[in-house]
């Protein structure tokens, strides 16, 4: 399995282990993130948590392409208002959990990494960090991640990041200066600074931090919910089919010649 989850003075560490893949969930690691935290849940000597990426290349690429390469591996259902998302519920909140969850970023975060980025209560990153949505340039509607984004970020920031895909990508300075990201931590020390900011977290009265966490996204739910309640018939009414979306990845430039704008 390549979630790992250690536990040190009440901080939970939550590791995404495929530094090889970019830290990308196959649908055997998005189950057992589910599990990782509604085992948090129950346990009450842990009272904050940071989630991370293994390396320094990636925080997480999202879903794993090989992994869904084969079209029954996650069967849809034959309607417009319903989809079957394997990222759904790998995010602590989806599965009920009211501990503060800080992520600590290096390297590139997109796609379905923004999951786990709109459930935590803040970001810690670096300069180096780079933050993109891929889902347009293969044909694909972003739903829940801009929703989620769109809660983090000025709107014109999180519209062009979801429409430009992989043409443009936000550095972690600008990810700052938009408010995505709280703090920039030097190369290498993003999780040594979220680790800190839990530390403190866990120091103080349990009570307290989580009725604060749940007050905080008490005021985003009522929006939240109502947007994400329109995602599954946009986009399964917007996203190409899984061939054409294949054929478009496998069909991306590589090279310096295509590299990405970072702003």
């Amino acid at each position: 399995m390549s979630i790992r989850l250690s536990v040190r003075d009440g901080v939970a560490t939550v590791t995404l282990d495929r530094p090889e893949k970019h830290n990308a969930l196959d649908l055997a690691d998005a189950r057992e993130l589910g599990r990782v935290w509604q085992r948090l849940r129950t346990d009450a000597a842990v009272r904050a948590a940071v989630v991370t990426g293994a390396g320094s290349r990636a925080f997480c690429t999202g879903i794993d392409r090989d992994a869904v390469a084969d079209p029954d591996a996650v069967p849809q259902p034959h309607s417009p208002f319903a989809v079957e998302d394997p990222l759904l519920r790998i995010g602590p909140k989806s599965n009920d959990l009211w501990i503060p969850v800080l992520a600590a970023v290096e390297g590139m975060a997109c796609g379905g990494a923004f999951y786990l980025l709109g459930e935590a209560e803040f970001l810690i990153a670096t300069e180096e960090s780079v933050f993109f949505d891929p889902h347009t340039t293969y044909g694909m509607v972003s739903a829940y991640e801009a929703m989620g984004m769109a809660q983090r970020m000025p709107f014109g920031e999180v519209a062009r990041m979801a429409l430009m895909g992989t043409a443009e990508r936000i550095s972690g300075r600008r990810a700052y200066e938009t408010g995505l990201v709280s703090e920039l931590a030097p190369p290498g020390g993003a999780l040594e600074a979220a680790l800190r900011c839990a530390r403190v977290l866990a120091g103080y009265p349990p009570a307290a931090v989580q009725g604060t966490v749940r007050a905080v996204w008490a005021a985003r739910e009522a929006a939240r919910e109502r947007a994400m309640a329109h995602a599954p018939s946009l986009i399964a009414l917007g996203n190409l089919p899984p061939h054409r979306q294949a054929d478009l990845f496998r069909g991306r430039p590589r090279g310096a010649h295509s590299a990405p704008r970072i702003r």
